[in-house]
């Protein structure tokens, strides 16, 4: 590389700064064959589960120039969103919701997106060249190329870690026909530790560096669209919206700062809203509660099911009366959820009580399956 793509790399790096991101490195808009073939032996497993997306377009992800052509140097920006608290502490107030730390206040595309275009628009006024932007909207593997342009390096939880920042990281990434200087690749400073792998409460790690999004509780709260399977409703616990502690456990985090922005800082009422007032959500008040949200792409009706997950591993009998709305909701995902968080919380007799007033018509299929299974003690559904 001569002296001008330095120069230029250096420059856009300041800006970057200036626009306020926390760091941004570059490499060259290619990637190593042995990321390709994770990626194709993470497909052939089955570990994306519902996410067709990845399948469709793993060509285009797996190299940079398959998806553009012209493309020869990816910038590569990271953007702090470490809390200000222990992300993990909510996890023992059962009747209250665990949200993850992203998405407590304002959705980070759009913040990043907004700011990684300004970005872009000057790297084009000062230097030209055609430029493409994104941010976690794409077939772009992120993380790989935050590793070779040395903003961290994926740890065995299989996210971004940095020295500076810990854990907390959102990426995103330009891909240039510049020619610029590549920075030196990051290191992985994992070592022995497995902190990450041995707090997953569904084991969603089958070895380092692997991670099985099926049996992920952020896969299952956001990608998932049908009945969470039952093996994972209870290590769910009071999570209904993501998963936070492969994240919280590292050890790097300990240079880890709370972010600066402001509007990754929590909203009051998304630090631990109660479960039993999220249930009463109707779609409306969904839609309002989480405007400008990342939670709001998820729809009601999962969130609820979420909810009601939640509400069945609160140890609350009181909220029983919480669930008995939803046994009759409109979302057949929704009354599914709530059947079993009901067998959860009520005896035998109250259960029994419970299926006569709310029996499902016999197309209800899957409300019917979760009937079947609640209780050895109620009338099977024929």
């Amino acid at each position: 590389m001569d002296a001008t793509a330095t120069t230029r790399r250096d420059a856009i790096r300041a800006k970057a700064l200036e626009l306020g991101f926390d760091d941004a490195r570059v490499t060259a808009a290619d990637l190593p064959d042995a990321v390709g073939l994770r990626l194709v032996a993470f497909l052939e497993k089955g570990r994306h589960g519902d996410m067709d997306w990845m399948e469709t377009r793993k060509r285009e992800r797996a190299k940079p120039q398959t998806l553009w052509p012209a493309a020869k140097s990816a910038v590569v920006v990271t953007l702090n969103y470490g809390p200000g608290e222990d992300p993990l502490a909510i996890l023992s107030r059962k009747k209250h919701a665990a949200i993850s730390v992203y998405a407590r206040n304002k959705d980070y595309h759009d913040i990043v997106k907004k700011r990684l275009k300004r970005l872009g628009r000057w790297m084009g006024e000062t230097f030209g060249g055609e430029l493409k932007v994104f941010v976690d909207t794409a077939p772009v593997m992120e993380k790989p190329l935050a590793e070779a342009a040395g903003a961290g390096w994926q740890g065995k939880h299989t996210n971004l870690v940095s020295r500076a920042f810990g854990s907390w990281l959102f990426i995103g990434v330009i891909y240039s026909a510049l020619e610029l200087t590549p920075d030196e690749p990051e290191a992985d400073h994992c070592g022995s530790c497995r902190n990450c792998l041995d707090i997953c409460p569904t084991d969603a790690f089958p070895a380092p560096y692997q991670l099985d999004a099926r049996r992920c509780i952020s896969y299952l709260t956001i990608e998932h669209k049908g009945p969470i399977p039952r093996a994972f409703r209870k290590p769910m616990g009071n999570r209904i919206y993501g998963c936070d502690d492969c994240l919280a456990v590292c050890p790097w985090n300990k240079f880890a700062s709370t972010s600066h922005e402001s509007a990754f800082h929590a909203r009051e009422e998304l630090r631990a809203p109660l479960l039993a007032e999220l249930a009463g959500l109707n779609d409306a008040a969904f839609r309002q509660m989480f405007s400008g949200s990342p939670v709001k792409r998820i729809g009601r009706d999962r969130f609820v099911r979420n909810v009601a997950i939640a509400i069945g591993n609160a140890e609350d009998r009181a909220l029983l009366e919480t669930i008995r709305p939803l046994l009759q909701d409109d979302s057949a995902l929704v009354r599914g959820a709530a059947v079993w968080a009901a067998a959860q919380l009520a005896d035998a007799d109250a259960l029994s009580a419970l299926y006569a007033e709310y029996k499902p018509a016999e197309e209800d299929a899957s409300v019917i399956e979760e009937w079947n299974c609640a209780k050895p003690q109620t009338s099977t559904v024929t």
